[in-house]
């Protein structure tokens, strides 16, 4: 099954809430401690990277979220057009890293085992791709052939795709655009080079099969059975 690349999205919503007041993002708590995800992951490579990269783009965000509600205040639509590549690019900074975060857990965890902690969406990537070892190659095939920056994505179509019957497909996004309409998000990778270069160099192959040590799959079981409300309430949570 081929994957799709995904770029042009747009954040509405966040642009909606400065219409009423200007909303104001906050870093999320991790869930583990950050040495849990060793070997697979670093313990200096998750604190610089939610501590410092994840901050930073909330903290561009908020600032980019305040102007913008001066802008309009203003009716200054000029500025507002300028602001767009900024909530973009922060916005989705702070999306994807808040649910890429989630859906990583320590290898000792259960919740690593996709078909105890996955058996509905187990079933589902086998009915699309044979096998988790067949997803897995081409989920890997996709993050390796992202050029430059970008993520790569596990997703379950919204409309039409019935729980447990597949609607699954692999999307890879450019830079830092996040899945958004239709598609919900079941697993996300970050290839940024801030997300293992430290510690693979230039592996990224290395890093990419042995994140799969550390995948969530009880979440992402989570976010298959759900709806869009229910896999963004943490990034709701976080205002």
């Amino acid at each position: 099954m081929e994957h799709v690349s995904r770029r042009g999205l747009s954040f509405d919503r966040i642009v909606r809430v400065t219409k009423m007041a200007p909303a104001t993002y906050s870093l999320p708590s991790l869930p583990y401690a950050y040495d849990a995800l060793e070997p697979s992951i670093s313990a200096q490579i998750m604190e610089l990277h939610h501590s410092k990269h994840h901050q930073t783009y909330v903290t561009n965000l908020n600032n980019a979220l305040r102007a913008l509600a001066a802008a309009q205040s203003t009716g200054d639509v000029a500025a507002q057009i300028a602001l767009q590549p900024a909530l973009r690019f922060n916005g989705g900074g702070h999306i994807n890293h808040s649910l890429f975060w989630t859906n990583l857990t320590p290898a000792s965890s259960p919740d690593t085992d996709p078909a105890k902690a996955a058996p509905q969406l187990s079933q589902a990537i086998e009915q699309a791709w044979g096998s988790h070892e067949g997803f897995r190659k081409a989920f890997g095939a996709a993050l390796l052939g992202i050029q430059g920056s970008g993520w790569g994505w596990l997703v379950r179509e919204e409309k039409g795709g019935a729980v447990g019957g597949g609607g699954l497909r692999i999307v890879t996004t450019k830079d830092q655009d996040p899945v958004v309409g239709g598609e919900i998000p079941i697993i996300g990778v970050d290839m940024w080079e801030h997300a293992y270069y430290l510690q693979y160099l230039n592996g990224k192959a290395a890093y990419v099969e042995n994140i799969w040590k550390v995948i969530n799959w009880r979440t992402a079981e989570q976010r298959y059975l759900g709806g869009r409300e229910d896999v963004f309430k943490d990034l709701k949570a976080a205002m």
